[in-house]
């Protein structure tokens, strides 16, 4: 089972993004606090657990979390200020909206921004050593992939609703066919460079 929690604040927030490494959709942050006595021995890093546990957990973390919020960056502001920055600028929004407001942060990863004066820790691979930013992943990777799933319907020969817009090799041989979208994100490589001279 995860740790509950990393400092003494019963208000801590454990938070989270899902999307980072794509080539389309959004970046989507999560943040949660989470009550004192709150247990769960399923709930873990998103990408441990299937999409059914994903989904059920979903709704536990939302039914009995103290607060929670999610939060999109779209593509063109990631392409304007670069997907590391997008990231923690997801992050920020989602605290913006914490009520109660949180005394602590708990951070997935190695960077973050000082958020007004609330203290914060970097935790690499937090979202499997604590619950708080683990049923942050969890929010996060469901939302997103639901925005996914949507626009899949809209360009349904890049197979978003499998892929959510990573770079598998389907994704970019579709590129290369089809060309890219309004989803795309036009700063990141979209294609190997032995493919850019084809384009």
């Amino acid at each position: 089972m995860l740790a509950k929690r990393f400092s003494k604040s019963p208000l801590e927030c454990g938070t989270d993004e899902a999307g980072r490494g794509c080539l389309a959709g959004p970046v989507t942050a999560a943040a949660v606090i989470l009550p004192p006595r709150f247990r769960n021995k399923l709930i873990n890093d998103s990408k441990k657990l299937t999409e059914v546990n994903r989904s059920s957990l979903r709704k536990i973390i939302e039914q009995k979390a103290l607060c929670y919020t999610v939060h999109h960056i779209y593509m063109e502001e990631i392409d304007e200020i670069n997907i590391l920055n997008a990231s923690i600028l997801a992050m920020h929004k989602c605290i913006d909206n914490l009520n109660p407001v949180p005394e602590f942060i708990i951070v997935d990863g190695n960077k973050f921004k000082n958020y007004r004066k609330v203290p914060h820790e970097c935790i690499i691979k937090g979202d499997g050593k604590f619950l708080s930013i683990a049923a942050a992943s969890i929010l996060a990777k469901t939302y997103r992939d639901e925005f996914m799933m949507r626009i899949h319907e809209e360009y349904p020969m890049y197979n978003w609703k499998q892929n959510k817009g990573y770079p598998t090799v389907e994704h970019r041989e579709a590129i290369k066919e089809y060309g890219i979208t309004k989803y795309h994100r036009k700063s990141f490589k979209l294609l190997p460079d032995q493919l850019e001279l084809s384009l």
